[in-house]
């Protein structure tokens, strides 16, 4: 039977991306609906009112902290799987997978630990009120004790995807959602347990896919073998994964950042309710955005592995569709965000005011939607051939060295106008630059490739 890893360099691109990136387009799908179906549930609680979006709005910097954790070890580790099976390196390959897994353990306790101890200040900092901190502490006190199943669950769904089985991957991720949407209506609707019901649904459907994933190690059915041994760090190991899995975690600290002063701009500026119309519009752009993410992550073993094997028209190839096919997804999502939006935001919570806000703010938010394609799968290629820095510039570029002072800026000048504008500006921009630096790489490779295929004929004439 041809070796799963193989394939990677000789089936056509079209064929793999589709086996590799819908699945994972699912399990970034499913992974956005652990946070989405939550805003769902609690915004239409009875009696409960729009606070508890606000509150859960107020929670969303730490959610997306713990998020960038997981791509740090999760992306990290999957691409230098990738990357080393590229280069015929197995045992390195399989190594990876015990670091990633001390690594989840570690830093998921030190999340909880923390987080729980200054719990009150983070949140205050975060934007909360008198009124939003009972929601947001009796929502992310759970979610902080479960960190640690929340990052083993990324981790194992992103080294399961790179050992070749991406059907496995995305099943685990589908079961553990579906676990979270029948726990939710259980413990919210039947057994009225509010907020905390939810974090509790969500922190056991995240429990059943990290033990899941970790049956498939232990039952010795995967391609990589997991031994106890690699579970001991080896800082060189430790070092690559950081390296490689450090621009998506700065994509997402540095939009943890972003929904800090966020929330502050829109507190001062328009209120609670408009830190609840954000954590609306946030919801829609999890799932808009997500696929993407999928598309991207599917193709770094693509792209990885021809990178590594110096197949650059192949990577590059892979390049081209994801990005059509990202710019495509996402103008259809601006169409529907921009021609229907009430009845969009409207699943969040029914409060008019609330409704209000989020619509006006929806349609100006994410008015260049269809540019974040180029933007997100250029940084994820430039990961993905092992380019850390560039990838870290660009994912810097969109959400913090643009964004940041426009949001804190145009505030001031256009008041609740200007949190909405500051976005679209950055994404435009960020555009540009991908797209330059993008063409400029392609360019780079082919040259090397002409060059090679030169010095080839020169060596058979003589």
């Amino acid at each position: 039977m041809k070796d799963n890893q193989q394939i990677l360099g000789t089936e056509p691109i079209g064929k793999l991306l589709i086996k590799y990136s819908v699945p994972a387009i699912i399990g970034m799908i499913v992974n956005g609906l652990y946070n989405v179906v939550d805003r769902i549930f609690i915004g239409n609680i009875p009696g409960v009112g729009p606070l508890a979006i606000t509150g859960l709005g107020v929670t969303m910097p730490i959610m997306t902290i713990i998020m960038a954790f997981g791509m740090l070890i999760g992306i990290g580790t999957t691409t230098n799987i990738s990357i080393k099976l590229g280069q015929g390196k197995k045992e390195e390959a399989e190594k990876l997978i015990g670091n990633a897994i001390t690594l989840a353990l570690i830093v998921g306790l030190l999340i909880s630990v923390f987080g729980l101890i200054f719990e009150n200040q983070i949140l205050n900092m975060f934007g909360a009120s008198e009124g939003s901190l009972p929601y947001a502490k009796a929502y992310i006190n759970i979610i902080l004790l479960g960190s640690v199943f929340n990052l083993l669950g990324f981790v194992f769904n992103n080294a399961i995807r790179g050992d070749g089985n991406p059907k496995l991957s995305a099943t685990i991720m589908v079961v553990g959602c579906l676990t979270n949407i029948v726990l939710d209506a259980l413990f919210i609707m039947v057994l009225k347990m509010g907020i905390q019901g939810a974090a509790i649904a969500t922190i056991t459907s995240q429990f059943i896919t990290s033990i899941w994933g970790l049956s498939y190690y232990l039952r010795g059915k995967s391609n990589l073998k997991f031994r106890k041994t690699s579970l001991k760090l080896d800082k060189s190991l430790v070092a690559s994964i950081f390296a490689i899995g450090s621009a998506p975690f700065a994509m997402q600290i540095a939009a943890s950042c972003v929904q800090i002063i966020c929330n502050n701009s829109l507190k001062t500026y328009g209120g609670d309710l408009a830190i609840g119309a954000m954590a609306t519009i946030n919801s829609v752009i999890m799932m808009v955005g997500m696929p993407i993410v999928g598309i991207s992550q599917g193709a770094q073993p693509i792209i990885g592995f021809n990178y590594g094997a110096k197949k650059y028209d192949r990577a590059h190839k892979a390049l081209k569709i994801c990005a059509t096919a990202a710019t495509i997804g996402l103008s259809i999502g601006w169409l529907l965000v921009q021609l229907v939006p009430g009845p969009i935001v409207s699943m969040f919570n029914s409060d008019a005011e609330l409704v209000s806000i989020s619509v006006d703010g929806i349609r100006k938010y994410l008015s260049m939607m269809p540019l974040i394609g180029v933007s997100m799968i250029g940084s994820n290629y430039f990961q993905a051939i092992g380019k850390a820095k560039h990838a870290m510039v660009l994912s810097l570029l969109r959400q913090v060295i643009l964004l940041v002072p426009m949001m804190l800026i145009l505030p001031r000048i256009l008041g609740l106008n200007g949190v909405w504008f500051a976005q679209p500006i950055a994404d435009l921009i960020s555009f540009v630059v991908t797209a330059v630096l993008l063409i400029k790489e392609v360019k780079s490779d082919k040259i090397e490739t002409n060059d090679k295929v030169e010095s080839e004929i020169i060596s058979l004439d003589v």
